[in-house]
Parts: structure tokens; C-alpha cells; sequence
């Protein structure tokens, strides 16, 4: 491990976007602000669904948790970045990095499973509403984003302890803005042959799975929308679902190109970037998509932030 301070150092560098030092200023005002945003629009659409009774429903409950994560999840890896972006230190602890890498897994793992969930309770919804309040019971809703947490966090815990047993023999350097599986494989100095299959095999599983479940349940929904004759009521249908299918093509979209794209030098730069997207970008914009896409959050905006107080 390199000397840091006249000491061993045995935690890690994170080399970030170090080779383009003109960047990293940029970065951090940008990252900065996002980050604000990020926890404002997200603690924003928690509170209405808290406030408003009418935001008292199984999707609503579902995007409340998907804020949570969001914030979360951002939490886990921006902050960090921006005292990397904001000096010459680089660097994370060992115990830093591991619990970086664990966390930030995790969430992702719970926001593709959550994502899912979702679709299923939008297929409920517009295929099934006359049982929709029998099929998405308050007791059903609570044990899917449970399970949706648990199994997110139980897939990070095995993946992360994987990762840490590989033996470096003392390189340190992380060719990334924060410690992620993909950059870690190259510091290994031994055969990774064997985690690049098991990480590749749990991307099929948590990626793929609720890609299938959402395809199934939108492609059920756009026949059952087809269906109905009045163009009010489609565009209703649409409109329900169109902020959630957004959501998940962006997150998906991203996070599918680079965990499945053949990791090379070449591209380490472009990885990064499309890293920045869905760790920094999409939870940021995913309140932005739910409020300007969706009456209810908007009425619910204006009867919290303009309520007559004469009227309570």
C-alpha cells in the first residue's frame, strides 16, 4: 500500500476524474447542487404522501419508499465524491470503502426489486380495477417493500463479502469516483474469472428478473388500455403508468449498460459517466418525473404549500 502522512495507508485511492483536474471543479458545483435538489425533491414527495390523505394509496406508498432509497442512495456515494472533488486527498478508509460499496449495492439491488413492485401494482391497477383494493392490501403493499429491502441488502451482503476475499497484494488504486464492483475486479491479483461470472450471474438475476416482471405486466396494460373506447380514459391509463415507465427505462437502461458491457481501458471514462447518470442524475430527476407528470402530487403541492389557514 502507498505511505500516506509518513504511515502505512491501507485503505484505497479513488482516482475519480484525477486526469482531468479542470473537470473536478465543475463537477463538484454541479454535484453539489444536484445533491441538494436530490434531497429536496425527494423529502418533498415523502412528506405529501405523509400529508395529503388522498396520497394515502398502495403507489404512493411504493414511491415513498422509492424516494427514501433515492436519498439513500445518494447519500452513499456523493458526499464522499465531493471531498475527493474538493482537494488533493483521494483517498477512503478500507472499512469506508467496504461499507460504501455494501450500501450503495444494496440500494440498487432494492430500487431494481422496488421498480418491479411497482409495475405489478400499475398492472393492478389499470387491469384489475375492480379488485385492485382487495389485491393490493395495505398488509400485501408492507411485505413487498420489505421483501424488496431485505433481499436487496441479503444479495449486497454475499456480493460484497466475495469481493473484499479477493487478494490485491497491495494495489490500491480504484479506477473509479466510488468503490464499485466492476473497478475493484482489476485491482485483484489473482483469477477473477469466477466473480466476474458470479457478479454477472446476479446482475442477470436482480436486472433481468424485474425487467421481465415489468415488460409482462406493461405489455398486459397496453392491451387492457387498447381496449377502452373513450380517449379520456387512455390517456388516463397512460398517464398513470407513464411516470413509472420512465423511471424504469432510465434507471434500468443505464445501470444494464454497464454492469452487462465488457469492462475495457478504453471506455473507463464513458463508465464513469454513465455511473454519474444513475447514481447522481436519475434520483434527482425521479421526483421531477413523478410531480410534473402526475395531477395528484401537483394538487397535493398546492393544497400543502397554499393551504388558507383560516380553513383548518
Amino acid at each position: 500500500m502507498e505511505q500516506k502522512n509518513g504511515s502505512s495507508f491501507t485503505g484505497f485511492i479513488l482516482l475519480g476524474f484525477s486526469d482531468r483536474p479542470q473537470l473536478e471543479l465543475v463537477l463538484f458545483v454541479v454535484l453539489l447542487i444536484f445533491y441538494v435538489f436530490t434531497l429536496l425533491g425527494n423529502t418533498t414527495i415523502i412528506a405529501l404522501s405523509y400529508l395529503d390523505p388522498r396520497l394515502h394509496t398502495p403507489m404512493y406508498f411504493f414511491l415513498s419508499n422509492l424516494s427514501f432509497l433515492d436519498m439513500c442512495y445518494t447519500t452513499s456515494i456523493v458526499p464522499q465524491f465531493l471531498f475527493n472533488l474538493s482537494g488533493e486527498d483521494k483517498s477512503i478508509s478500507f472499512g469506508g470503502c467496504v461499507v460504501q460499496m455494501y450500501i450503495s449495492l444494496a440500494l440498487g439491488c432494492t430500487e431494481c426489486i422496488l421498480l418491479g413492485v411497482m409495475a405489478f401494482d400499475r398492472y393492478a391497477a389499470v387491469c384489475r380495477p375492480l379488485h385492485y383494493t382487495v389485491i393490493m392490501h395495505p398488509r400485501l403493499c408492507a411485505l413487498m417493500a420489505s421483501a424488496s429491502w431485505v433481499t436487496g441488502f441479503a444479495i449486497s451482503l454475499l456480493q460484497t463479502v466475495l469481493i473484499f476475499l479477493l487478494p490485491l497484494c497491495g494495489r490500491n488504486k480504484l479506477a473509479h469516483f466510488f468503490c464499485e464492483i466492476p473497478p475493484f475486479l482489476k485491482l485483484a491479483c489473482v483469477d477473477t474469472t469466477m466473480n466476474v461470472y458470479a457478479t454477472f450471474f446476479a446482475s442477470i438475476i436482480i436486472l433481468l428478473t424485474p425487467v421481465s416482471l415489468i415488460m409482462f405486466s406493461y405489455g398486459r396494460i397496453v392491451r387492457a388500455v387498447l381496449r377502452i373506447k373513450s380517449t379520456t380514459g387512455r390517456r388516463k391509463a397512460f398517464g398513470t403508468c407513464g411516470s413509472h415507465f420512465t423511471v424504469v427505462s432510465l434507471f434500468f437502461g443505464t445501470a444494464i449498460y454497464v454492469y452487462f458491457q465488457p469492462s475495457s481501458s478504453d471506455n473507463q471514462d464513458q463508465e464513469k459517466f454513465m455511473s454519474l447518470f444513475y447514481t447522481v442524475i436519475i434520483p434527482m430527476t425521479n421526483p421531477l418525473i413523478y410531480t410534473l407528470r402526475n395531477r395528484d402530487v401537483k394538487g397535493a403541492m398546492k393544497k400543502v404549500l397554499w393551504k388558507d389557514p383560516d380553513s383548518r
